[in-house]
Parts: C-alpha cells; structure tokens; sequence
C-alpha cells in the first residue's frame, strides 16, 4: 500500500547533443586552436531539431494544454544542447522556454558540461552545476531544484554534495545489484544526507520504450499506449512511483515517425490518466508530496549504461582512464586562467562522451556504442582526443610555463628536507636525555636499597655523579652525602676500640676488614 495514498508516474527526458571535434589528420598540434567540427556539428544538430526536438516538443505542449494541468514533464536539458541551439537552432530553445511557461514542466539541473567531474573533482563539480543552473535561468527562465548528474551517476557521497548544494531530489539508475529485493518503485532517500531524496528509474519500462519499441522480433510489437498503460496499471496495486526516463532523442531519430512514435507519446497520457490510479508529477512534487521509505546505499557510483549499470562505459579501459586522468591533471592550470577561450575549450573537452567513443565493450552493448560513435575504433577516438588534449596543456604551458611551478616544488621539497632532519636532530636528543634520565633513576633506586655496606661505598659514587651531572643530580645526591658521613664516624669509633687491643687483634681486625671487601663490590 502507499504510505501517502498518492501514486505518480514520473516521464523524464535527457535532452543531450554530443559534439564533434576535428579529426586529428587535419590538426596541427601547437598551431591550431580551434578543435571543432563546425559543419558536422550544425548539420546533425539541424537534423536532430527537425526530427526529434521540434515535433516532439510541440507534440508535449498539445498534450498539456489538452490535459489543463493533468499532464507534466521534466526535461534535463544539458549546457552542451543549450549552446548548440543557441548557435544552429534557436527555434529549438524558444520552444522550450514556451513549455517552461506552461509551468507543467520542471528542468532539472545538472553539471553544464554533461562530464564526469563528479568522479575527478568536487570543485569543479559544483562549479559546473553553478555555471548550469544559471544557464538554465537566463536561457529557459526557471530556477531548478532537482538534479540529474551526467548520464544518472549516482553514489552515497556525489549524493550528499547535492544535498549540500540544496537541491531536494535527484534521479538515479534503479540497477539490480544495488536494490536487490527492493524495488525501484518507490521514493527513497541518501544515505548520508536523508533530506536528499532519491527517485529510481524503472529501467524496464523505459527500456520498452527506448530500445524495444521498433523491435519487430519483439514478443510485445506493436506496443500500444494501451498496452503500456496496462502494465502500469499492474503495478498500481503495490507499487506508488514509476520513473520513466528516456533519451529524448528516443521520438523521431532512434525510432522515425514512421514506426508510430509520436502516435504513441501522443496517446500515452490520456492511456495511463484512465486506464491507472498513477498521476502525473514533476521530480519535485513527488520529493515534496511522498515520503521516502527508506534510505538507498550506493557505496559505489552507479550509471544507466550498459547492462551492468556501471561506469565501464567511459572508465572499462587504459585508454579511458589515461584520457580521463590527463585531462583533470590541467585543472589546476586552468583554474588560474582568465582566458575565455581556455575556459570554453575546458569545458567542451570535459563531455563524456569523448569517453565513450572509447569504450571497447562489445555484444549488445558494443552495437549501442556503435551506434554514436562517430570514429571506426576506439584507438582512433583515443588518439583524436589525445591529440586535442595535447594543443590545449600547450596553450596552458605558454600562460603557466612549468619551470615556475617546478621551482616552487624544489623549494617545498627542499623545506620538507630541513624539517625532516630537524626533526631527526631533536628526536636523537630527547631519546639521549631520556636515556641519561633511566640512569639516573636507576641510580637513585640503588642507593636507597642498599645495606650500610652498599652506603659506605656511596661516596665514591657520588662524587663520579657530581662530577657528571647538572645541579639538580646534585642536590638530589645530598642525602647521600648525609649517610656517607655517620658511616664514616661508625668506622672511627670502631678504628679507637680496635688499637686498644693487642698486637694480635690488629692483624686479626686487618683480615676481617680483607674479608669484607668483596661485600662492597
């Protein structure tokens, strides 16, 4: 049953645009320092606008102002998509900002440059979630309060720095290894950060939709808005969340028109309105009217790719995580630079889906990263980016040269070496004077053990330690002295009783006192 009594259905689209850059034969490393493909990014930008973006906005729009405030979407539109509209297709964003207006749509934040940051650098993190939800305030006029991090990647820690950042929602993968017997059909919260709620695609709902939907081998081709609703409307007995989330590009460019993509986004809210108890919510609605129940642990980031739902799609390889890691080696450099240009070409070069390109993952899942994949190999989208990458630390090397840094390395390096031996020289003193100190004691305790024989022989001893030692030795040696002198008076009395005795009782007393040497010792 629902703790609330409320039941949503949550339809999420990525709006996403990949860029090309320059091919590496027609780039000339340290004098060209333009790395992008104008003509193929505006030719497939257009195509995109005029398949997909254009008719299924208006498509969208129709069916909120048919619905009169019963029908809602969340986009998550990334920075990368906004800037290509803003140069190739300006229609694009104008019909985007009057679906913003409707206020039946919510547009989720998330980081500017679609990167993986999340895993390399918090500052640079929420530095670009900062730089995006601007964008999304000056280009589409909303303020945004949930967040979708680049292609869902989620974990316990990149979710309690968005609570942090005060959003109150985030979308996520609802993978099977981590929800195990759970199910992804409720609201959750973070681990860390309980007030971070958390919502779970249901990824075989979406999928249907995604990757099956033009399937002819498919056992459930054709799928009908209808049909869909029913399978949704199973779940509404025991279920009280479904997040359905797609690649925007799902209506009119995977699937063309002609297979009946927009007949179905057409029909699919008035299906699911009639045919369920579900209703129709934003990501924020729900974080604001159902309760989570129960926290999710996700020790280690999750995504939505691929069948293992991991991260094995921008990091499975050497060339991957070489890339990724020279990259976020520069960021230090760059974070000095007030070049506009620099900062611009930091943030294009940060999108995963260079990354992607390089990924060596093959059956189901190599035919998908074929499908974007603009370059014949891995190796040669490796070495395409590598070649970029290399003109840009030139660029930064000329404003920051590395002789300036790898002086002030020398001279931390050598500071650290002045601290370690004066360390070294004060940890041999203080092992000396603790030695000298064990000896003294010992010393001390001997003394004050002994018998009157032990305490004749003190003098000796004494005045070896007086000649060795500080003040305070001495003054501790005091009473010694003090014990010193009665047995010395002792040995006077008994030497004036001994010569009144006979000549005999001399010799005899002289072996006696020969006797007694060794017990001094």
């Amino acid at each position: 049953m629902s703790i609330t009594g409320k039941k949503a259905i949550c339809l999420y689209f990525q709006v996403h645009q990949p860029f090309r850059l320059k091919r590496y034969r027609f780039f000339d490393i340290g004098h060209d320092d333009y790395y992008y493909d104008d003509y193929t990014n505006e030719s497939i930008m257009r195509k995109v606008a005029d398949r997909c973006y254009l008719p299924a906005n208006k498509v969208i729009l129709d069916m909120i102002l048919k619905h009169k405030g019963k029908f809602k979407v969340t986009f998550s539109l990334t920075g990368l998509a906004i800037n290509q509209f803003r140069l190739y297709a300006p229609e694009v964003l104008d019909s985007f900002r009057e679906l913003a207006g409707t206020g039946m749509v919510e547009f989720l934040a998330e980081t500017n440059s679609h990167s993986l940051s999340a895993l390399r650098s918090r500052s640079e993190f929420e530095t670009q979630v900062a730089q995006h939800t601007a964008m999304l305030k000056e280009y589409i006029g909303v303020e945004a309060t949930s967040f979708r991090n680049t292609e869902l990647i989620y974990s316990d820690t990149i979710g309690s720095w968005v609570a942090e950042m005060g959003f109150k929602a985030m979308l996520t993968e609802g993978a099977k290894h981590v929800m195990g017997w759970k199910s992804p059909n409720y609201l959750y919260c973070n681990a860390l950060n309980p007030r971070l709620k958390i919502l779970l695609r249901n990824f075989v709902l979406s999928d249907d939709i995604a990757f099956r939907f033009s399937n002819r081998d498919w056992s459930e081709w054709p799928l009908t808005a209808d049909k869909y609703a029913s399978w949704i409307a199973k779940l509404g007995t025991r279920r009280e969340l479904i997040n359905i989330f797609l690649d925007y590009e799902t209506f009119g460019e995977h699937n063309s028109k002609e297979t009946g993509i927009f007949s179905f986004l057409e029909h699919l809210p008035s299906s699911i309105l009639k045919k369920t108890p579900f209703r129709f919510m934003t990501a924020s609605e729900v974080a604001d009217q159902l309760q989570p129940v129960a926290p999710i642990s996700v020790p280690s980031p999750i995504s939505w790719a691929d069948e293992e739902r991991d991260l094995t799609a921008w990091l499975g390889n050497e060339l991957q995580v070489a890339a990724l890691d020279k990259l976020y080696s520069l960021a230090h450099k760059v974070a000095r630079s007030e070049d506009k240009l620099i900062r611009k070409d930091w943030e294009y070069l940060q999108s995963s889906d260079h990354f992607y390109y390089m990924a060596t993952k093959f059956f189901s899942d190599g035919a998908v990263h074929a499908y974007f994949n603009p370059y014949e190999t891995p190796y040669d989208a490796f070495m395409n980016y590598m070649n970029v990458l290399s003109d840009f630390e030139i660029r930064l090397n000329k404003l920051f040269p590395d002789t300036a840094e790898q002086n002030q390395i020398s001279r931390l390096s050598l500071k650290a070496e002045e601290q370690e031996k004066t360390i070294a020289r004060l940890t041999a003193e203080l092992d000396k004077l603790e030695r000298k100190t064990v000896r003294s004691r010992e010393k001390s305790v001997a003394a004050a053990g002994k018998n009157t024989g032990a305490a004749k022989a003190a003098p000796k001893k004494t005045s070896v330690a007086n000649a060795a030692t500080k003040k305070t030795a001495a003054a501790k040696a005091a009473p010694k002295k003090t014990v010193a002198s009665k047995a010395t008076a002792n040995k006077t009395a008994a030497t004036k009783a001994a010569a009144r005795k006979t000549g005999a009782s001399k010799v005899t007393a002289k072996k006696a006192g020969a006797g007694k040497a060794p017990a001094k010792k």
